[in-house]
């Protein structure tokens, strides 16, 4: 049976709102929870963008859902030794319910301290990496590392939890797909694509979870729900590359001038039509993902609860 959680959005709300938003989210029905990792938000429009490790703490007393980063790249602005540390005391805090989502990143966020933006096959090799260090170091042994891209000297992980954390790792192209089902416990994606979740299950990840992200907006008016969306969320209809590439919020401001309300709304459900909402999750709940959690875009938070937890949580769960 397929597991509805909701995604924390790191970009539009502070830290505070997170984890009040967290526990209604376990009021409302939600099963487990999504948040975004990143330094900055898309849009200055978004506004926040706080320290996920730090929220995630505050996650482990307010909650008893599961949580998911999604993503964190642990490749440039934090060292992978650093993310293992990270996540082994999210893990000890939330009493096992920590699964550590990885990715690629975007130079949004890892340019930070000025180092190189490499292109996307060379992260693909630092993410193996990284890997590599994450679950050597979660061996509670004394690592030394010397590898392509990372140094690591005689370092060991101290606070381990009694059951390490699945690492699920994003994908939307076939080298990265592929990687996760080589080296992931299961699989992050954002499209309703069942071909994505095929070729996952073929590069080794049958068996094993797959996990998708659905933007949503809610509001008894429709048309204030779609300006909401080209507002906030243009970016999501923004192709090819430039989402990893861009470094700045204004930068994505710029190009988000060139997106249409039409566009922007294109594939999110938009207003109070439980058909509407219901048909832009079964996309997702057909194309095979295990797990698929919602993020309602805007500040209709609690009429977004409500509406979820007595119009299309329990339909989901009937199968409708």
């Amino acid at each position: 049976m397929t597991t509805f959680g909701y995604f924390l959005s790191s970009e539009e709300h502070d830290p505070k709102e997170l984890v009040r938003q967290a526990k209604l989210a376990e009021q409302a029905g939600f099963e487990a929870l999504w948040i975004s990792d990143h330094f900055h938000p898309w849009l200055d429009e978004q506004g926040q963008s706080s320290f996920v490790w730090s929220v995630i703490g505050a996650l482990s007393e307010a909650t008893s859902l599961p949580v998911t980063t999604a993503v964190t790249c642990p490749l440039i602005r934090i060292h992978p030794a650093v993310i293992a540390q990270a996540a082994a005391t999210a893990q000890i805090l939330l009493d096992g319910r920590f699964r550590l989502g990885v990715g690629t990143g975007e130079a949004l966020n890892e340019h930070i301290l000025g180092d190189r933006w490499p292109p996307a096959e060379e992260r693909q090799q630092m993410l193996e990496e990284a890997l590599e260090i994450i679950r050597e170091l979660w061996t509670g042994e004394l690592v030394t590392h010397r590898g392509e891209f990372y140094e690591v000297d005689t370092a060991r992980i101290y606070s381990l939890p009694e059951r390490l954390p699945p690492i699920y790792i994003s994908g939307f192209g076939p080298k990265a797909v592929d990687l996760a089902g080589r080296l992931g416990d299961g699989y992050i994606s954002t499209a309703p694509a069942a071909d994505l979740v095929e070729a996952f299950h073929k590069a080794g990840g049958e068996g094993k979870p797959s996990a998708a992200g659905v933007k949503v907006c809610w509001s008894t008016d429709e048309s204030g729900a779609r300006q909401t969306v080209h507002r906030l969320w243009p970016t999501s209809a923004i192709p090819g590359e430039a989402n990893q590439l861009l470094p700045l919020p204004r930068h994505f401001k710029q190009l988000s001038e060139l997106v249409t309300e039409e566009e922007a709304t294109k594939s999110i459900a938009c207003g109070p039509s439980p058909e509407a909402h219901l048909a832009s999750i079964r996309q997702y709940v057909e194309a095979g993902f295990d797990e698929v959690y919602i993020s309602q875009i805007g500040p209709e938070q609690d009429g977004f609860f409500e509406f979820y937890s007595s119009e299309i949580l329990p339909r989901l769960r009937d199968g409708e």
